[in-house]
This record gives C-alpha cells, sequence and structure tokens, in this order.
C-alpha cells in the first residue's frame, strides 16, 4: 500500500484506505485501528521527507514492515562508499549488535546495504525491536545519498522481508 504522502487531508484517506484494505464484515475497530496505524506510518515519513513510503500489510491483515525512500543532506566528501562503510560501522545507533555490512550494486549505482535491530522507541520504556535492512545508495548520476529503508516488528520474518528489502531497492528509479 502506498502511502500518498502529498494529500492535505491525510484523516480522510487513511479511513478510506482503511475500508478498502479491511473487509466489509470485519468490525469498526479494525477499520479504526488501521486508519491510525496508518496515519502514524504517513506522519513518519512526511516527518522524514521521505520521497516515497509504502506499507506492506495483507488484505485484512496489520501493518508487517514499512518502506521509505529519502534523500539524505551528506557533503560532497561524504558521497563514497569507503566513508559510508567507516560511519555504518562506527555507528553507534541505538542498535544491538554489530550491524551486518554489505556493498551491493543496485541499478542505481554502488549502496551499502545495512541489517540490523534497534529499540522501537528507544527514548520511552516501550519495549519491543525492529529490525530492518537500509540500502545507502550513491546514485550513478546524482551526486546525492539515498536510504531505502524497510523496517518491520516481526522477527521471524527477517530472511523473507530482508528479500522484499533487496527487491525494493534494486527496483528504486530517479527520474
Amino acid at each position: 500500500m502506498v502511502l500518498d504522502l502529498g494529500r492535505e487531508d491525510p484523516e480522510t484517506w487513511a479511513q478510506e484506505a482503511s475500508r478498502q484494505h479491511i473487509d466489509g464484515g470485519s468490525k469498526a475497530e479494525s477499520c479504526h485501528a488501521f486508519a491510525e496505524d496508518l496515519l502514524w506510518y504517513w506522519g513518519t515519513a512526511v516527518r522524514q521527507r521521505a520521497v516515497c513510503a509504502a506499507l506492506l500489510a495483507p488484505p485484512n491483515g496489520a501493518v508487517l514492515a514499512s518502506y521509505t525512500v529519502r534523500e539524505l543532506k551528506a557533503p560532497p566528501e561524504a558521497l563514497h562508499m569507503d566513508v559510508l562503510r567507516a560511519e555504518a560501522a562506527v555507528s553507534e545507533g541505538p542498535f544491538f549488535g554489530r550491524p551486518a555490512l554489505i556493498e551491493v550494486e543496485l541499478p542505481l549505482g554502488p549502496a551499502l546495504r545495512v541489517h540490523r535491530f534497534e529499540p522501537m522507541a528507544p527514548d520511552t520504556d516501550t519495549s519491543g525491536i525492529l529490525e530492518g535492512v537500509a540500502h545507502y545508495v550513491l546514485p550513478r548520476d546524482h551526486r546525492t545519498l539515498l536510504e531505502c529503508r524497510l523496517l518491520w516488528t516481526t522477527l521471524g520474518l527477517g530472511e523473507e522481508l530482508g528479500r522484499i528489502a533487496d527487491e525494493l531497492a534494486n527496483s528504486v528509479r530517479l527520474v
């Protein structure tokens, strides 16, 4: 489900999207809860200035994962793979364990694939762990840095969702 980040009335959009996603026989509470989730993810993507965002949510189901693509501001000297790798290797997070760092080649350009675990809400007492794969992409034809990031809370789906993150990163194009 693609999030309409340019929407001026996100509440109406979320309610309509929820009614389409949750089958008519489901309880009104389910529609309301899903609409609230949509608004939360929408607001997060807008605050992060995402270029685009989407949610993975099976029909009549809850959100399994969120995907965002955003441009990161970086000085020109940081737009090199060795700099990205060095920064990712020493990043303090709040992360659990060491992230898995792999250099990959995407149609858009070289990228650093980072797989890591982090607290769901690091500034609160809320427990929970997020797993995620981010691709930090250096597009060949543009002097910028893109972050293509898939996050999820269902830890048993890591391998499958990691493959989906790779497929999504391979599909990103700049126009």
